[in-house]
């Protein structure tokens, strides 16, 4: 019962810090849901649904979790916001965590790049 309850708890946690990385690019959305997804899997049934079936959230990570990736537009503007966000925090910061934050960069710039692409939905289609 205790594990179920640190869990859900957890969980909780990384859907509020999911919502967070939403508006703050450096970070990142998709590993706290897969994390919240995890743990509610583990510790409520009930919220391991909500969570997939979320109108803003299920898509993606049932996608994600069944190896299909992420769409296009997402890759382009986590990239795009991202690099926005290291330059200007290269450029304001002493030269030792500069090339910290562009292997950082540069790392998730690969990941990013090497994740499947989703196909377009008819539903997403303009």
């Amino acid at each position: 019962m205790a594990m179920r309850i640190a869990a859900n708890i957890l969980g909780s946690l990384a859907v509020l810090l999911a919502i967070l990385g939403i508006f703050l690019p450096l970070l990142p959305t998709t590993p706290f849901l897969l994390l919240a997804s995890a743990c509610y899997a583990r510790g409520s049934p009930r919220l391991h649904h909500w969570l997939r079936s979320h109108p803003a959230f299920g898509k993606y990570l049932r996608d994600f979790e069944a190896g299909r990736g992420i769409p296009l537009r997402g890759k382009v503007l986590a990239l795009a916001m991202m690099w926005a966000s290291m330059l200007y925090s290269i450029w304001k910061v002493p030269l030792a965590v500069k090339f910290v934050l562009a292997a950082i960069a540069c790392g998730v710039t690969v990941y990013l790049l090497r994740l499947p692409t989703t196909p377009r939905d008819s539903e997403d289609a303009p």
